[in-house]
Formats: C-alpha cells, structure tokens, sequence
C-alpha cells in the first residue's frame, strides 16, 4: 500500500511539472508564431529570392522633406505667364548671337529665358549674360546648366515679370515672344541707348522693319531671326550754319527737307543705331548723332554740324 502511494504520488508530480512546461510553452508560442509569420514570402515568391522585412527595412530609401528623385524637365508647349515653352535650336541660337555681333564687351539680356541656353551660349563667347524668366523651375534648371557649362559667373538668371524688369543696361536683347509681345515692348526698347542690337527668333516688332533677317536651312519650324538695331532719335528740326534741316524719322528710316541759303532739297536717309546717312540735293551726308549735335561729313570730306 505504501508502494501504491509512492506511485501515486510520483506520477502526480510529473503531471505537475509537465502542466507547467506546457503553459510556459503556450505563453512563448505567441512570439515565436508572430516571428514566422512576418518572415513568412509571400504566395508564389521564391523562397530563394526571399529576403527578410527587417533586411527590407534596412535598405528602404526615405527622401528629405522638399527633396525629389526627378530633375525638373521642361516640356515643350508647357503653358508660361505669357507664352508656352519652346526651346529656340541652338543653330538658331548661335545664328541670333552671330547676327548681333555679341563680343566679350557685350551684356546680353534675354527676355524670357526659358532653359537658358541663349544667355549660356553668349556668355560662352565671353560675354555678361542675364536670363530673365518667370518659371522658378526654368530659373533653376538655367543656374544649373550654367554651372555645369562653367560660365556661371557670366551667365546669371533672375525669376521675375520681364514687363516689370529694367533691362535698359543691355547692349543686346534677345527675345522669343509673339509680335504682340514684342509690340508691347517696343515703346521701352526704342527709348535704350542707340545701337542696342535686338534679335527675335521669328516674331516680328510690327512696323518696325529689321534691318536684317536671316532663314537657316534647317528642318525646324524656328529657323528665323530678325535684327533690329535701335535708332537715334532725331526726329524735327535741325539748325545748320547756314540753314536747317527737317527730319521726319520712322524708325530707322528719315525723310524731310535741308534748306541752304534758301534753297530747299529733299532727303532721305537712314540711321543705324547712332550713324546717320542721307541724301540731299546730290550730295551724300553722314554724320554721328550725339544728343542735341549731329557732326559728319559730306561728299566723303567736306564737315557738317546740325544742333537741336
């Protein structure tokens, strides 16, 4: 009986302590299940391209705040303020440059800059550069290339309305606007310094003839430039030594009358920039306009002056 209540007893410890190995294992089995779980691939991923989620995690790339995978890339016809966005062909650009003669004395400033091309490719040729254009992402994308170009010093761009913007310091305006546009800025660009060189790619300034235009043979639908060079004005009534001279200017182009000891003479004649040329009863006068004086020479020696 003894014997009996041994085993009893033994065997009841054993259930004990197995009862307590199993719910310890139940409290640890929850972990364990999760762990799996987690780790488990997805149906129908290859278990040997399988990677774990905290491996994943690890390698996830988060971007800054502002930051952007993507460099900004303009599309051509993408609406602006004034117009839509379309680059000028840089044959064209260089042909514009070419026409206006840009140097490395010159400050060139381009009116709507877009992706700044013309400002870099002019200030390439040594010239002082300033793109002014609306867009902060064209602005932008335009700083860059320039600095990737090495003519960021030369070549700057500003973000700003180019109707609301002072660009009376130029010596060469570029522009690829519509002609009403440009006739809107036609007042402020007559009113520069004589001889500022103004080159459109194919829009034209109304009335205002160009003194040149050139096509290149090119498949592109831009392939014209136009060249205006800013006149003097010289418009109205002119004292000579011995008589006067009436100038009725259009633009680059005068008409009127030289009178001369009481005989009067037609003329006609041109300016280009601050040079004046004409012709009056037979003779051929030229002379350089500077403020309220016009002093040159006819008949290739002979001098004249005019004053306000």
């Amino acid at each position: 009986m003894k014997h009996f209540h041994f085993i009893r007893g033994f065997a009841l410890a054993l259930c004990l302590l197995f009862a307590a190995g199993c719910t310890q294992a139940e409290n640890h089995a929850p972990e364990v299940s999760e762990a799996v779980e987690n780790n488990m691939p997805e149906v129908g991923q290859p278990v040997e391209n399988y990677e774990p989620d905290v491996e994943e995690a690890d390698e996830e790339y988060t971007p800054d705040a502002g930051h952007s995978d993507e460099e900004y890339a303009p599309e051509v016809g993408q609406p602006g303020k004034d117009v839509v966005w379309v680059p000028t062909p840089q044959a064209l650009v260089d042909s514009m440059l070419d026409m206006a003669k840009v140097t490395s004395s010159d400050y060139v400033i381009d009116l709507g800059s877009g992706d700044g091309r013309l400002v870099i490719t002019a200030a390439k040729r040594g010239a002082t550069a300033l793109g002014i254009e609306y867009n902060p992402d064209l602005v932008e994308l335009a700083r860059r290339a320039a600095m990737k170009e090495g003519v960021g010093a030369r070549a700057t761009f500003k973000k700003a309305d180019i109707f609301e913007s002072d660009f009376s310091q130029a010596t060469v305006i570029t522009l690829f606007l519509l002609s009403s546009l440009n006739l809107q800025l036609r007042p402020t660009i007559l009113d520069m310094k004589p001889g500022t060189r103004v080159v459109s790619n194919s829009f034209d300034m109304g009335e205002w003839e160009p003194d040149q235009t050139k096509t290149l043979e090119e498949p592109s639908a831009w392939h014209t430039a136009h060249l205006w060079i800013v006149p003097a004005k010289v418009d109205g009534t002119w004292k000579l030594d011995d008589g006067q001279i009436s100038f009725v200017q259009t633009f680059q182009n005068v008409a009127g009358t030289m009178t001369i000891g009481g005989e009067i003479m037609e003329l006609t004649g041109k300016l280009d920039g601050d040079r004046i040329s004409f012709n009056a009863g037979g003779r051929e006068y030229v002379g350089t306009v500077s403020g309220g004086t016009i002093s040159g020479t006819y008949d290739g020696g002979s001098s004249w002056t005019a004053t306000r």
